[in-house]
């Protein structure tokens, strides 16, 4: 009963008010909370970060579907070109958006013409827009391909003079920025695809960077090239060898419980092997050659030998005394020459072979035991172990001749169970120390709401008050006010005399200033206003003066 009877006074002393100062009152009221509300949310919005600037249109639009699809808030600057997000969102923006892709925009390609007039362009202007889009174009189409994120090309065109013999040839030089692929496949892509998109430019006359500012590739890829191809060759070995084994140990595992690690050396020389085999077996009469020689010879001779008996003299020396020989030959040689069936095998090898290999896998201990189940023995333990070993050697193509090495091992992971466990929060001073600008906002705000209450609607509502008409029970306040009553001064009412107060006066007693008026002015405006209760209240003070 006592809210209805406060609730029904209030009404009362509202209505007694009359409509232009309910109207008065009412419009300072929504002035006063609609600046207090506005000065609320502006204060309760979060610092916003950029997320990304210098975007063009179908950037933002494609950005902002995709962080709404997201539930992450952000807005856009006025021209259109900067993404903002909430305090602490920007790295989960920005991941949402690497997986998607975004931004794309690299450059700009042949819409530059569509921004072109007929007018007032020269052929150098046409030149220089023509290779801009030719740049944008192809920046976009590398883009395009799996693991690049962003590139950049800058094309120089030949220039054709008139005395000039030598023709200039076109080159090209382009910068990538890659992720989670292999640098130097992609580079030889790039490469091949700018030299094909240009006029008479050949493969070598194209050099792609990284925006590490190492070097990819470049010219003839000569010896310059030669540590870098090979640091990418063994690299690229490597991670095959890892991925067999982690596909192997995988499901028998899991991902968490082993590390791999992989050493290659590779043998990159070029070899060129040529070898001449001959059949005897097989052979053909390539030629036959045979030589006939007949000799004959006859010797005569007269001369006797020499003796004693020639010193004689002899009367008649005889006729046909000498000695007569004769010798005949024949000689014939034949000559065959066969050609004998040979065969020449000639191999030039630009590959490379495994020198040596050596792989090392660590086993989560408490995992494996896990598998075997909680009473395993330690000869299970190092059973699982060789097992684990001879997988590992056949997945990675060990070879015991070659001198690989394996090593497997269980050992304890280091707070192996906290790998996805999730960051802890900031605490509580970090979070005030970067929300400080806003609590000093806030707080800013809020003395500036104070003021406005204190200084505009309290006078407001003391204006009103003025210009009401004074109540009937103003009077027993001024003679209160005396020191007549102690339980007058105290209550502020006439209660104590027998007659209730009206309702449309009680609330507003309290809002009338006391002391603004004499008592003498308020007795006369009370008994000009009831002189019964003027003559009560007189009544009341005799008897309390003779109690005294």
């Amino acid at each position: 009963m006592a809210f209805r009877e406060q609730f029904e006074r209030l009404v009362s002393n509202l209505l007694a008010l009359g409509p232009r100062r309910l109207a008065l009152l009412a419009a300072i009221g929504v002035a006063v909370f609609g600046l207090v509300g506005a000065a609320g949310y502006f204060l309760s919005r979060p610092t916003n970060e950029i997320l990304y600037a210098g975007l063009d249109k179908e950037d933002v639009t494609r950005i902002g579907a995709a962080l709404k699809e997201a539930g992450v808030g952000f807005d856009v600057s006025a021209d259109g070109a900067t993404v903002y997000v909430a305090y602490g969102d920007t790295a989960r923006a920005r991941m949402l958006l690497a997986e998607q892709g975004l931004p794309r925009a690299g450059g700009t390609g042949y819409e530059l013409f569509d921004k072109l007039g007929s007018l007032g362009l020269t052929s150098f202007m046409q030149e220089i827009t023509r290779v801009r889009a030719l740049e944008g174009e192809l920046a976009r189409t590398i883009q395009t391909m799996k693991g690049v994120r962003a590139a950049r090309v800058h094309l120089v065109m030949p220039d054709e003079g008139s005395f000039r013999r030598a023709k200039q040839p076109p080159s090209a030089s382009v910068v990538l920025r890659t992720e989670g692929v292999d640098s130097a496949l992609i580079a030889q892509a790039v490469r091949h695809l700018v030299a094909a998109a240009m006029p008479g430019m050949k493969v070598d006359q194209v050099t792609v960077l990284n925006v590490d500012g190492q070097l990819l590739a470049s010219g003839e890829d000569g010896g310059d090239s030669g540590p870098g191809k090979m640091l990418a060759l063994e690299k690229g070995v490597s991670d095959e060898i890892q991925t067999n084994v982690r596909r192997t140990l995988a499901p028998y595992l899991s991902l968490r419980n082993f590390q791999i690690s992989v050493a290659v050396r590779l043998n990159t020389d070029k070899k060129e092997t040529t070898e001449t085999t001959y059949d005897p077996d097989s052979k053909v009469e390539r030629s036959v050659r045979t030589d006939k020689e007949t000799q004959s010879s006859q010797n005569t001779s007269s001369q006797q030998p020499t003796t004693v008996g020639q010193n004689v003299p002899q009367p008649n020396p005889s006729q046909g005394a000498g000695k007569q020989t004769s010798e005949e030959s024949n000689k014939k040689e034949d000559l065959t020459n066969y050609e004998i069936s040979s065969k020449t095998m000639s191999t030039v090898s630009n590959g490379f072979a495994i020198e040596h290999l050596s792989v090392a896998v660590l086993v989560n201990r408490p995992g494996l035991v896990a598998t075997l189940g909680d009473k395993a023995a330690p000869e299970q333990v190092d059973k699982q172990i060789a097992e684990i070993e001879q997988l590992v050697s056949s997945a990675a193509g060990l070879r015991k001749d070659r001198g690989d090495v394996i090593k497997v091992a269980a050992v304890d992971f280091i707070d192996s169970g906290k790998e996805l466990e999730p960051v802890p929060p900031i605490s509580l001073t970090e979070a005030l120390m970067r929300q400080f600008g806003s609590i000093v906002s806030a707080l800013a705000m809020l003395g500036v709401a104070v003021l406005v209450v204190w200084v505009g609607l309290r006078p407001a509502t003391r204006a009103l008050i003025e210009m009401r008409e004074p109540p009937a029970a103003e009077g027993a306040l001024a003679l209160a006010g005396a020191g007549a009553s102690p339980a007058l001064d105290a209550l502020g009412e006439p209660a104590m005399i027998g007659q209730a107060p009206r309702e449309d006066q009680a609330l507003l007693e309290d809002w009338t200033p006391r002391r603004s008026r004499a008592p003498q002015k308020r007795l006369e405006q009370l008994i000009e206003l009831d002189e019964a209760q003027a003559a009560a209240i007189l009544k009341q003070w005799i008897r309390h003066g003779e109690r005294v």
